[in-house]
């Protein structure tokens, strides 16, 4: 542990509830884990509840899942984490995602289809040939209780031999909370897929 997390080295905690996402600095670090100190209260964070842990380190940003051992004030233990991975710094995980979506834009709606997804943007497939200039609203889906709302502004659009338009656009107005959501459910399935390789 002592490679990857070292005193005084900002890392971010996110519970099962992204709305208690808290942040905290490092204080010792020891062969079992590390102790850090929250810089809100602990509302939401249980002793022996998993969390995902993000925090910038010079090899890239760092991700992984832990649980609390202990839980005094406003400084908690984290046991070490059996896994690690460092994602790329400056591009979000991409994943395949197949959903039907409905872009809105005034009194204009257009039908497509998602053929990729990530906490930047994504790529979607239509037989409309969408206005460019203008930014759209969307509504995604990622589970029953997972429910994205912001609005994607379109920056290429190719036309193929079948007549389908590619698009390809980013998100704006994206908060923190479902800009964080994002990156834990593309980044959860990418592992998912390398793990059936």
């Amino acid at each position: 542990m002592r490679e990857l997390v070292k005193n005084e080295q900002l890392v971010t905690i996110v519970p099962q509830d992204l709305k208690k996402t808290n942040k905290g600095t490092v204080l010792d670090v020891s062969m079992d884990g590390f102790r850090m100190k929250l810089q809100y209260k602990p509302d939401g964070l249980m002793v022996n509840h998993i969390c995902d842990f993000y925090s910038v380190t010079e090899n890239g940003y760092l991700y992984f899942e832990s649980y609390i051992q202990a839980l005094e004030n406003n400084v908690i233990t984290i046991a070490n984490p059996v896994k690690h991975r460092f994602l790329q710094r400056r591009k979000f995980t991409r994943i395949k995602f197949l959903e039907d979506l409905v872009l809105t834009c005034d009194d204009t709606s257009h039908n497509v289809r998602t053929l990729d997804l990530s906490a930047g943007g994504m790529k979607i497939q239509s037989s409309d040939n969408i206005d460019i200039e203008k930014e759209y609203h969307v509504k995604i889906n990622l589970s029953d209780e997972q429910e994205i709302k912001c609005r994607y502004q379109l920056i290429r659009v190719e036309k193929g031999d079948n007549g389908l338009y590619t698009i390809s656009g980013r998100f704006t107005h994206l908060n923190n909370i479902d800009k964080m959501t994002l990156v834990q459910f593309c980044m959860k399935k990418d592992m998912e897929r390398m793990n059936k390789k």
